[in-house]
């Protein structure tokens, strides 16, 4: 079924003023993510979703994940008003600013939301906040390193490692004003960074993530194993994961399908990252519904990650330490990228 950007902003707003409404606390909802970036006549991408947040005046409860609403595929998480009070507290928050300070407000039953977006979009490009979001974004990749502790299972030691990397691509985007997207930072960080005379670093980025000489071979081969063991964490899964609507049969196109493009296409470095996120969280799921099931898939793991230079405890330590030591040099280029950006005001 072939949808037009528009038609999938529609059905986001149905959603949010006829089931969304009636959630206890309700305060609204806007669109969040890359549908920010689709012109209202381009077609939604089978391997696309549309993100879209709910205010509560309460606290979160877990997101209600992806589900179909009138044939469009839905991702809803929740975030409590008193996290988005007022403009400052949005600004200084990379992955939250860049969608309030578009137009994608869906439903806003108090005029919160809107004064918000007023302030929001008004104040986006001046460099004292482009700045704050980049140092939210550095802190964050600190709290992910932080996070991979050594008693932690490897897909989880894995995980931490693995976004913190992917979250240093995000500082370079929020410098350059761009989306913090998931699947596609890598492709948008290269056109970004050859945009503005620094090609060679992107190498250096990949370098990091361990997939620079990734062939379109290799990729294609850890994605059938990775779609195996998608299928197979898709049917056993219980635990109540973050992550748990990501991996279902409604979520196949996105995490296996997307890859596939990507790969198929000539982009397997950069779908290395997605590869890796999904078989984490694969083997995380086999640890904890399906113990018997992570053996089966351990051996593919392994073999992805050795294609990293990942095969110890200490290859995953001393990717860890990279990316800390990488760190400063990804500000260095963010700064200059903030500089020379001309949509940046004082």
């Amino acid at each position: 079924m072939t949808l037009l950007a528009s038609e999938a902003r529609a059905a986001a707003r149905a959603w949010a003023t006829t089931e969304g409404t009636a959630l206890p606390g309700f305060a609204g909802a806007f669109l969040h993510g890359s549908m920010h970036a689709l012109p209202a006549t381009a077609t939604l991408p089978a391997t696309s979703d549309v993100d879209l947040v709910v205010v509560l005046d309460r606290a979160a409860p877990p997101k209600l994940g992806k589900f179909r609403f009138r044939g469009v595929l839905l991702d809803v998480s929740f975030l409590p008003r008193d996290e988005i009070a007022s403009p400052e507290q949005v600004l200084r928050q990379y992955h939250l600013a860049g969608s309030l300070a578009a137009p994608g407000i869906l439903a806003d039953p108090t005029g919160h939301l809107a004064a918000l977006h007023a302030e929001v979009a008004r104040e986006f490009a001046r460099r004292v906040w482009v700045e704050r979001r980049c140092r939210d974004a550095e802190n964050r990749v600190w709290r992910h390193l932080a996070s991979a502790s050594t008693g932690e299972p490897l897909p989880d030691q894995v995980t931490a490692w693995l976004f913190a990397a992917g979250v240093s691509v995000h500082i370079l985007l929020v410098a350059a004003l761009r989306n913090p997207t998931v699947r596609r930072r890598y492709l948008d960080a290269r056109e970004l960074l050859s945009r503005y005379g620094h090609a060679a670093f992107y190498e250096e980025l990949l370098d990091h993530l361990g997939g620079a000489s990734m062939t379109q071979e290799r990729a294609m081969r850890h994605l059938d194993t990775v779609a195996a063991a998608f299928d197979a964490a898709a049917r056993v899964i219980t635990t109540p994961f973050f992550f748990a609507s990501d991996l279902t049969p409604l979520a196949r196109p996105l995490a296996i399908d997307g890859s596939q493009e990507l790969i198929r296409r000539g982009d397997q470095r950069e779908a290395v990252f997605w590869l890796v996120a999904t078989a984490s969280r694969c083997q995380q799921v086999f640890h904890a519904d399906a113990p018997d099931l992570e053996s089966v898939f351990l051996p593919g793991y392994h073999e992805l990650l050795a294609d990293l230079g990942i095969t110890s405890a200490a290859d995953l330590e001393r990717r860890k330490e990279e990316v800390a030591t990488f760190l400063p040099r990804v500000m260095v280029v963010a700064r200059a990228i903030v500089v020379a950006n001309p949509e940046i005001t004082a």
